[in-house]
């Protein structure tokens, strides 16, 4: 492949045009000329320049407007413009269009030489800091997608790298959903305008896999695009780049960024900048989806453990969901962070998962004997020691072993007081007792809502954080109302 440096001379005179092409290939050049601004336009639309010098004033089209149509169809081409005695300001003014410098006729050759190396070399430096920045872009977005175990995060950082790193107009990232097909997860439109042209559906994704296989390709023309859509964008597609994400051997799914503008047309430098990103990201796209998985797990077991919990007795079915929504609703008012709530959630759910240990009546009519009650009070404890041989639910110890704490100190196990128990034990024992009080028991009928409302409100600052039991109270009515649009039955 001929990788020398490609020229285009472009002057209304023979002579000037056939010497500097005479010279410049005799200095290593690839060189093509044209005889004006008209005919240069169609050589660059044809093919790629390192460097354009042209005259200022010709036929049919001046430098000027050349100049002017260069920086939009080849922003990255060197343009330097000849001109004549009289006319400095005008070459002054094109540098200020864009041109890297001019020359004034009569020139001495050696002169030329000179200024297009200088350009030329200040192309391979901007080439260079373009690719030293596009090195830094890359680690930094190989280094977030690596730190990343939630598989929405991971695409949408590579839908954001795919319109950033390309200019595309629309990016599309497609998922194996498990059945032999792909899912779209993730897209971006540029514009309202294109997102109005484009139909739901519209990429044709297993066209994908049948044309490319495993590996990437960029497409640079409008009529090749075509197959890979349902409903075509508007306006027409310029230049379509597919990468697949790849994970021994298989094709994890796809990542595919089209761009409707005509001078925006995707290189091959741009294709393997994103195969290095998707590559990266297949992995971590690999381990979210098995994290994913593993979440999935996690919170059917303990929704299962639960409700084994609730099974234990007709009169405390569904307990432990009300006080999992009582928590979690109240954390939100508290603004815990999102992923402290789902702990919330996950804590009140396995909260009474110590009463296996109890083997005992815990709902028989009437009190329990003081007896029954010290044995009552192990559950917390035996909550903790079924939890701590397993290593993923650790985070639910605290509000598991401590919910019965008191904020005067003297509830158990511990006695521990005020800021001491964690604020998941804090929310979770506000939430156990409103649905305690609130819920039939074989020992008495459940109590109205506003009674237990007030308790609450009376136990706030002994039995409760005075903050959780204002928040409670305040906000629980907003909560109700919520509940009975959604349809749900709540406490009278």
């Amino acid at each position: 492949m001929d990788e020398r440096p490609r020229v285009l001379v472009v002057d209304d005179e023979p002579f000037i045009r056939d010497m500097l092409a005479d010279f410049l290939g005799l200095e290593g050049f690839e060189v093509q000329t044209a005889d004006d601004g008209q005919s240069a336009l169609e050589h660059i639309q044809r093919e790629s320049y390192d460097l354009v010098l042209s005259d200022l004033k010709m036929p049919r089209m001046g430098g000027i407007e050349l100049l002017e149509s260069l920086t939009r169809i080849a922003p990255n081409t060197v343009a330097i413009i000849m001109t004549g005695f009289g006319t400095v300001e005008t070459a002054i003014d094109a540098m200020k269009r864009g041109a890297y410098d001019y020359i004034l006729k009569p020139f001495r050759v050696d002169e030329v030489m000179l200024v297009v190396k200088r350009g030329l070399e200040r192309r391979r430096l901007a080439a260079e800091n373009l690719r030293l920045k596009e090195a830094v872009s890359l680690y930094s977005v190989s280094e977030a997608i690596a730190a990343s175990l939630s598989l929405d995060e991971v695409l949408h950082t590579l839908a954001n790298v795919a319109q950033s790193e390309l200019l595309s107009d629309i990016v599309s990232i497609w998922v194996e959903d498990g059945e032999g097909g792909y899912t779209e997860r993730s897209s971006r439109v540029r514009t309202p305008t294109l997102e109005r042209g484009l139909l739901a559906g519209t990429w044709e994704p297993l066209a994908f896999v049948e044309h490319f296989g495993l590996k990437s390709y960029a497409l640079e023309r409008a009529k090749s695009t075509t197959r890979f859509f349902q409903s075509p964008p508007e306006p027409e597609c310029q230049s379509l780049l597919a990468v697949p994400m790849l994970m021994q051997g298989r094709v994890l799914g796809w990542v595919v960024a089209a761009s409707c503008t005509r001078t925006i047309v995707f290189d091959e430098g741009q294709r393997k900048l994103m195969s290095i990103v998707v590559s990266r990201a297949a992995a971590a796209i690999e381990n979210a989806k098995l994290y994913e998985d593993l979440r999935a797990t996690f919170r059917q077991t303990i929704r299962g453990l639960a409700q084994a919990i609730d099974k234990m007795d007709r009169y405390t079915a569904g307990h432990s969901e009300r006080v999992a929504a009582y928590a979690m609703f109240l954390a939100r008012k508290l603004a815990l962070p999102e992923n402290s709530v789902e702990v919330v959630r996950q804590s009140a759910l396995m909260h009474d998962i110590g009463k296996i240990g109890c083997v005992m009546n815990l709902n028989k009519p009437g009190k329990l004997t003081g007896d029954e009650y010290e044995v009552f009070k192990r559950h917390p404890g035996y909550g903790r020691d079924i939890l701590e041989p397993i290593t993923f639910l650790h985070p639910l110890i605290p509000g598991v072993h401590l919910h019965h704490e008191r904020w005067d100190g003297r509830g158990y196990p511990l006695g521990m007081r005020g800021n001491d128990v964690p604020v998941i034990a804090r929310l979770i024992s506000v939430a156990d007792t409103y649905d305690a009080m609130t819920s039939d028991r074989a020992y008495r009928r459940a109590l109205p809502h506003e009674v237990a409302v007030s308790e609450i409100e009376r136990c706030a600052g002994a039995q409760f954080d005075p903050d959780v039991a204002i928040v409670f109270t305040e906000q629980i009515e907003s909560y109700r109302e919520e509940m009975r649009g959604l349809g749900e039955k709540v406490p009278e």
